[in-house]
């Protein structure tokens, strides 16, 4: 009796414990999802990215010699995204641009379109200290007509140096006083009046904008990125790393380095070295110091060549080449492996910038998802600005997004980064790289975030 007992409580126990077994396993299947967190390595390959880096000098003179499509075409495998066209207009000095002038500038920008680059334009008169500019009537006139095509070819202008004054376009030495400030006020604001209020404009010392808008106070960000002038206007320095005063880039050096550097956090800084002043010598920790102080963004390599080899030779050229402009990487992500068709998806990612300067021109950021079945194509756009990623600074991206319109199924999520324009949005050239390991798409100027997501419907 008692072994019967014994058995009938056996069993009971194992059916108990076996109930047991199964409820809890049924209940750890059936707990909510939890996001992933995604660490990213990064990269120290030089690759290239719009808007930034080392350039190519194309100068022409009027009706001159356009570029030349299969040559631009073979930058990129050298890292080269950006070249400075330079148009000079010595021809037109007291009457309207040329039909031919005018047709040599578009189709010199559509050209840069079909290459997948992008320029840093200026227009002047004479390349002579010893020449002669236009006076103020006709630079406007000239203005004037130049505006169809800074409009219609917004896309590939990076920068727009202000130009037009003295010898080079470098505001000085004016045969027709336009070196005044006066004047150069009015020659900065009627270039800024018919370019698009997307483009910014460079001017040649810091002491020009400050004289121009009557302030020392550099750009703040309650400003940053508006259409107001003071926003749209940043520096570009001729005679960079040559010591002293840059041959009078600087009058009180420190004080306009530093706010310059200020500026940069909103403003671009880029232009060209030029041979250095007696007893400088442009070394490597000096470069480095200087362009990460005034958040250099490109830098011209074909001039002052002694200065660029130097650099060759000592060994820091390519970590210029890695660092100038921004230079944004993934550093982690919190992404969840399910969503619904109906409820809203966390998106978490962070980024740096170990570049010398940020972005400053706008990019639209998207989630890309790409069905791994189908290979089907889906962009969420995110309302992030990663223009503020600074340097040495980090930005989260965190946002609610939903996924109306998008088939149940499994997915392989991507970041792409690409340009705001129409004509560019889809060109992978124009598209941002991250400074990662095994992350970049190039076909498709994609950015693999490692995570697959699935969806269904609820």
């Amino acid at each position: 009796m008692k072994s019967k007992v014994k058995t009938i409580i056996s069993l009971a126990f194992w059916s108990i414990w076996l109930g047991c077994l199964m409820s809890c396993t049924k209940e750890s299947d059936s707990e909510p999802n939890t996001s992933a967190e995604i660490k990213y390595e990064l990269s120290s390959t030089i690759f290239p990215n719009p808007e930034r880096g080392f350039m190519h000098l194309y100068p022409v003179k009027s009706e001159g010699a356009g570029l030349n499509l299969s040559l631009l075409q073979t930058f990129r495998t050298n890292n080269i995204t950006l070249i400075h066209r330079l148009y000079y207009l010595e021809n037109f000095k007291d009457q309207p641009l040329s039909a031919a002038e005018l047709t040599l500038i578009q189709t010199d920008l559509q050209i840069l379109r079909e290459a997948g680059l992008k320029c840093v334009l200026r227009f002047a008169y004479t390349d002579d200290m010893n020449g002669t500019d236009a006076p103020l009537a006709i630079v406007e006139q000239h203005l004037d007509q130049l505006k169809p095509i800074f409009e219609a070819n917004k896309d590939v202008i990076a920068f727009v140096q202000a130009g037009f004054i003295g010898a080079w376009g470098e505001w000085h030495s004016s045969s027709n006083n336009l070196s005044s400030t006066e004047n150069q006020k009015k020659v900065l604001f009627k270039l800024l009046s018919v370019l698009p209020t997307e483009l910014m404009v460079q001017v040649r010392t810091p002491a020009m904008k400050q004289n121009i808008f009557n302030t020392t106070q550099p750009l703040t960000a309650d400003i940053a990125y508006s259409a107001e002038n003071q926003a749209r206007v940043g520096h570009h320095n001729d005679c960079f790393m040559s010591g002293g005063t840059n041959y009078g880039t600087y009058s009180n050096v420190e004080a306009e380095k530093n706010y310059i550097s200020s500026e940069a956090l909103y403003v671009p800084t880029g232009g060209e070295t030029c041979p250095p002043q007696s007893g400088y010598d442009p070394t490597c920790p000096e470069g480095r110091t200087e362009m990460q102080l005034l958040k250099w963004t490109y830098l011209n390599l074909d001039y002052y060549q002694p200065t660029i080899n130097a650099w060759k030779n000592s060994g820091c050229f390519d970590e210029f080449n890695r660092y100038l402009g921004y230079r944004l990487a993934l550093l982690s992500a919190e992404l969840s492996k399910e969503a619904t068709t109906s409820t809203e998806y966390q998106v978490k990612i962070s980024l740096t910038n170990k570049g010398y300067a940020p972005l400053y021109n706008y990019k639209n950021t998207l989630l890309v998802l790409k069905n791994k079945d189908s290979g089907t194509a889906y962009e969420v756009l995110l309302t992030v600005d990663v223009r503020a990623c600074k340097p040495n600074g980090t930005l989260t991206i965190a946002e609610n997004v939903k996924f109306t319109g998008i088939p149940a199924g499994n997915y392989q999520l991507y970041l792409k980064i690409a340009d705001q324009s129409e004509t560019l949005k889809n060109r992978p050239e124009y598209a941002v790289r991250l400074a990662n390991t095994d992350t970049w798409v190039e076909e498709e100027g994609l950015n693999n975030l490692s995570h697959e997501l699935q969806i269904t419907t609820p």
